[in-house]
């Protein structure tokens, strides 16, 4: 199994392998193009998200500044607006469904390290070994059809959030949130169903 597979598997890996480094140039180059073009330059914007992410539908609008590690694990619908100031750290798969709102100032996490520092730091790690001094791994994130993220919400590793679902606005979402529920604060908890028949 390389870093790549272990990556997405969620196991323990190298962040600083060769092919994460090319994959972070290669998305730091495509998001300096899209931050040049103005917003005027609608189809120009979305060519260069085409090459940055996994996937993208159609009518999506993502906001300047926009940040991400990789691009390639973003994989977004059709009809999802992503407001200024949003940080996307796309280590494993960040999945958007459609209809969905993303405000200013969202953080999406996948990468995360082992909490005990025994387990967090590399034994016996020698800057020449070409590893991360620490461990990491990253965990899939899924945000269902519908959903609407509220502004400066923070997203952590491992969470689906429900189709139909609302996530007020400064949330730290520490677990998964089901369909069609309003959910808020820290840690985020659910309200009350909402989308009701």
């Amino acid at each position: 199994m390389n870093e790549w597979e272990k990556c997405l598997a969620g196991q323990n890996y190298n962040c600083h392998d060769e092919i994460f480094l090319e994959l972070k140039r290669r998305a730091r180059e495509l998001l300096a193009e899209y931050h040049r073009l103005s917003y005027e330059q609608g189809e120009e914007k979305y060519t260069v998200l085409q090459q940055l992410f996994g996937s993208i539908g159609t009518n999506v609008s993502v906001g300047n500044p926009f940040l991400c590690d990789y691009g390639k694990n973003i994989y977004m619908g059709s009809n999802v607006s992503v407001n200024m100031n949003c940080t996307f750290v796309d280590c494993n798969k960040i999945e958007i469904g459609n209809n969905v709102l993303i405000a200013s100032n969202v953080q999406i996490y996948t990468a995360a390290h082992p909490v005990e520092l025994s387990k967090r730091l590399v034994e016996n790690w020698k800057p020449e070994s070409g590893m991360y001094f620490c461990q990491t791994y990253a965990l899939p994130v899924k945000i269902g059809d519908g959903c609407w993220i509220g502004g400066g919400a923070i997203i952590l590793p491992g969470v689906t959030i429900g189709s139909g679902t609302v996530i007020g606005a400064g949330s730290v979402v520490t677990k998964d949130v089901p369909d069609n529920c309003l959910a808020a604060g820290n840690p985020c908890r659910v309200m009350r169903s909402i989308n009701e028949p």
